[in-house]
C-alpha cells in the first residue's frame, strides 16, 4: 500500500523556531538511538515512524553509530526514507551525528576533519539523502584542536551536505568556545543536543542555556524520561541492575529519594490528569530555549502516549513551585 501522510499532521503537536534561525523543529523529535536498528524487524520501525510523521513529528535523529551495529539506524531510516518518507523530503528535518566509534582504527571516532567527514559521507549513503538538515559533532574531542572541528563542520555546509551544524555533549564552556569559533566563520551553528531531564539539570545550573541563547542556539533534549525513569513502571524501586546512562549515574547512590521524588512528581501528573512521563515532558518544554525533546518509541502505543503531552503543555505558578520544591528536596 502506497503511503499517504495524515493531512491533519501538522495540527497534532505545536512547533518552535531555533533561537531567530530559520530553522523550526517540532516540540517533538523522534529518536532512532535505540530499538530501530537491527533489533527489530523493519516493518515494525516502518510502522512506528510513519505514525510519528502523522502525528506532526517531522524531526529525524540519528547517528552513524545508532543501532545496536554501526549505520543500522541510518539504514532503517534510509529504507523507509525510499519506500514512503521521500515525497516528503522538504517538510523533514533530518539530522546525524559523528564522534563516537564508526569504524575500526584510530580514524574511526571523534572530531577531526577526516571523520567528520567520511562519517557524513556514510550517513548520506546509509539514508539515500543529498543532504541532512542538521550534522553534529556528537562529543568532545580533546585530542583535536578546537578550530579543526569548527572548520571541518563549516566546510560541510559550504559542500551543501548539511544546511546546519550542532555540537552534542559540550559543555557550557566548549559549547562556547566553538560558537564563538563558528560566529566568525559565520557557520550556521544550530545548538547543542544533551541530556536534560527533572533528574538531571546541567543544563540549567552549569550556565549551557544561557550561552546557547547568546549565541542565538537552542537546545535539543536527549534522555527527557531519564531512561524510563520518569514513567510510573519505578514508583515501587528502581532495580539495582537498572542501566543508567552515564548522564543520570548520579541517581544510583540514592535509589530511595529518588524514588519518593518520582512518586510526589507522579502525584502532581495523577492531578493534571496525565502521566509522569507527559508531566517531565512539558516541564522541559516551559523553557522556549528548549527546541525540541527527542524521544524513542519502539511501538505505536508508546509513541502515541508521548504525542498526548501535548494536550496540556502549561504549567502553573503553583504547579512549577512544587515541583521545584520536589526536585531541590
Amino acid at each position: 500500500m502506497v503511503y499517504a501522510a495524515d493531512e491533519q499532521r501538522y495540527e497534532k503537536l505545536p512547533y518552535r523556531r531555533v533561537a531567530d534561525s530559520g530553522l523550526i523543529l517540532p516540540a517533538l523529535s523522534f529518536g532512532l538511538w535505540r530499538n530501530l536498528g537491527d533489533e527489530k524487524p523493519l516493518a515494525n520501525s516502518r510502522e512506528v515512524m510513519l505514525k510519528a510523521f502523522d502525528n506532526g513529528i517531522f524531526s529525524f535523529d540519528n547517528a552513524s553509530n545508532y543501532g545496536p551495529s554501526n549505520g543500522t539506524a541510518e539504514e532503517t531510516f534510509g529504507a523507509v526514507f525510499q519506500s514512503d518518507l521521500k515525497p516528503y523530503r522538504n517538510e523533514l528535518v533530518i539530522t546525524t551525528k559523528a564522534g563516537y566509534h564508526m569504524w575500526p582504527g584510530p580514524l574511526g571516532e571523534f572530531s577531526g576533519k577526516k571523520p567528520l567527514t567520511a562519517s557524513l559521507d556514510l550517513s548520506l549513503q546509509r539514508m539515500h539523502l543529498d543532504y541532512v538538515d542538521i550534522f553534529y559533532a556528537h562529543r568532545w574531542d580533546p585530542n583535536t584542536n578546537l578550530r579543526e572541528t569548527a572548520e571541518a563542520l563549516d566546510l560541510l555546509v559550504r559542500q551543501g551536505k548539511t544546511l546546519y551544524v550542532g555540537v552534542s555533549n559540550y559543555t557550557a564552556e566548549q559549547t562556547a568556545a566553538i560558537a564563538e569559533i563558528f560566529d566568525e566563520l559565520h557557520t550556521p551553528f544550530i545548538g547543542n543536543q544533551v541530556s536534560y531531564n527533572m533528574l538531571n539539570r546541567e543544563a540549567e545550573t552549569t550556565g549551557l542555556l544561557d550561552v546557547l541563547d547568546a549565541h542565538h542556539a537552542g537546545l535539543i533534549a536527549y534522555g527527557p524520561l531519564a531512561e524510563g525513569l520518569l514513567t510510573d513502571r519505578y514508583l515501587d524501586g528502581i532495580p539495582a541492575d537498572f542501566p543508567l546512562h552515564r548522564t543520570n549515574s548520579f541517581i544510583a547512590d540514592n535509589r530511595e529519594a529518588y524514588v519518593a521524588k518520582l512518586n510526589a512528581l507522579n502525584a502532581i501528573a495523577q492531578q493534571r490528569g496525565q502521566t509522569l512521563a507527559q508531566l517531565a515532558m512539558a516541564w522541559l518544554l516551559r523553557d522556549p530555549r528548549v527546541t525540541s525533546i527527542v524521544i524513542g518509541a519502539s511501538s505505536v502505543e508508546h509513541l502515541l502516549d508521548n504525542v498526548r503531552v501535548a494536550d496540556n503543555m502549561t504549567l502553573g505558578a503553583e504547579e512549577l513551585a512544587a515541583i521545584e520544591s520536589i526536585l531541590n528536596d
